[in-house]
């Protein structure tokens, strides 16, 4: 359970990295990327972010890149929120797969057969 300060910082960092990608798409390697989520440890320190990447064959790629750029990334962010945070914290980028987890799970109940109970009155 995070404390009120982690979620607004949560809420800041993911605002903020958002128009970071937007505006200097090299930075993420040309590719749409959407921030799905921040997790901050207590001592705001360090932020966990999990990228959902659309239109791209190699998603793991771009998190691969953004990892490697934390750098440039983290100063872009630093620039847009000196003035309302201390600390600017660590960077940590992950691959969020759920969207396409649950594009698996639709398809494969949309393909169920399922036969009808025995004993009912729809024949």
């Amino acid at each position: 359970m995070d404390s009120t300060r982690q979620q607004k910082f949560s809420r800041l960092i993911q605002k903020e990295l958002a128009e970071v990608f937007l505006k200097n798409r090299s930075l993420a390697n040309n590719a749409f990327i959407t921030i799905t989520g921040v997790r901050v440890t207590p001592d705001l320190s360090i932020a966990r972010i999990n990228l959902s990447i659309f239109q791209h064959k190699s998603p793991v790629e771009i998190v691969q890149h953004c990892n490697d750029h934390t750098h440039e990334i983290r100063r872009e962010l630093g620039n847009r929120i000196r003035n309302q945070a201390r600390i600017i914290p660590e960077l940590h980028f992950y691959l969020d797969d759920s969207l396409d987890y649950v594009d698996k799970m639709e398809k494969l109940f949309k393909d169920l057969l399922i036969p009808p109970a025995e004993g009912s009155d729809k024949e």
